[in-house]
């Protein structure tokens, strides 16, 4: 499937000098979803979402290609020194940091310089289409909270567009990090990754957009227990250690 839609994308390059639009294989419903950021691990048979890093191989089921798209990975600082002009800077000019994971924010403030971090972010999403995967995942749409007002919500909608044009184009459904209440069908995601949308009162929201393609993780038992109580019936529910570990915990909604 996935060679005979690159075929297609060659094609339309040739002919019209644009690639053609066409369907993505649709996050699917009624199964399970395990969250492997941390490092990859056995998938249990009842599980048919898995999200992993974009160095990452497939695990063979509907995979969803984890892509940081708003901030830096931890270790790609060598990376990012070498594009110190995309990266968000304050007002006595030092990095703006995610102190929460210790990860840089990307600048988009101007078109020029979404045009400029949508071509570094559709290389690594295109490598993701190449591997094997289905869908992709941005993280995180609103990595502007946390810009100390330096970027704002418009910015992140404007390069959404263009991120998930370039998915879209590479064959690629895409998932719409975070930031419950915000219309992503607008701008082109097709489903939800959300964390602790139980914890905060906001799996209805995610859900009013995106119907059952949601994608909940928990990082407390509490939460699970409450979130699989309240939509455990409809949404794709895990809960995860906050690290993501390979052998960290790993609980789903009890049938």
């Amino acid at each position: 499937m996935r060679k005979i839609m690159g075929m297609l994308v060659v094609l339309g390059l040739l002919v019209g000098g644009v690639a053609p639009s066409y369907a993505v294989d649709q996050l699917p419903v009624g199964t399970g979803v395990d969250y492997q950021l941390g490092g990859n691990r056995s998938v249990p048979d009842d599980v048919g979402i898995v999200v992993r890093e974009r160095t990452a191989r497939p695990a063979g089921r509907y995979d969803v290609c984890y892509v940081n798209g708003f901030q830096t990975q931890p270790n790609e600082k060598r990376f990012w020194k070498k594009r110190r002009h995309l990266l968000l800077r304050d007002g006595a000019g030092k990095v703006v940091v995610d102190e929460a994971w210790g990860e840089w924010l990307l600048d988009i403030r101007t078109p020029q310089k979404r045009r400029a971090l949508a071509r570094v972010v559709g290389r690594w999403t295109a490598g993701c289409a190449r591997a094997g995967y289905e869908a992709v995942e941005y993280d995180n749409l609103d990595s502007f909270t946390r810009s100390h007002g330096l970027v704002r919500k418009r910015h992140a909608v404007a390069f959404s567009r263009l991120l998930t044009r370039r998915a879209h184009r590479v064959g690629l459904a895409v998932g719409q990090k975070n930031l419950a209440g915000f219309h992503g069908r607008r701008v082109g995601f097709d489903f939800a990754v959300a964390e602790e949308c139980g914890r905060y009162d906001e799996c209805g929201q995610y859900a009013a957009e995106y119907g059952r393609r949601v994608l909940v993780i928990e990082y407390r038992r509490q939460d699970l227990v409450k979130t699989c109580r309240e939509y455990g019936d409809r949404l794709a529910v895990v809960y995860r250690d906050r690290d993501l570990s390979p052998d960290g915990v790993r609980e789903y909604c009890r049938k």
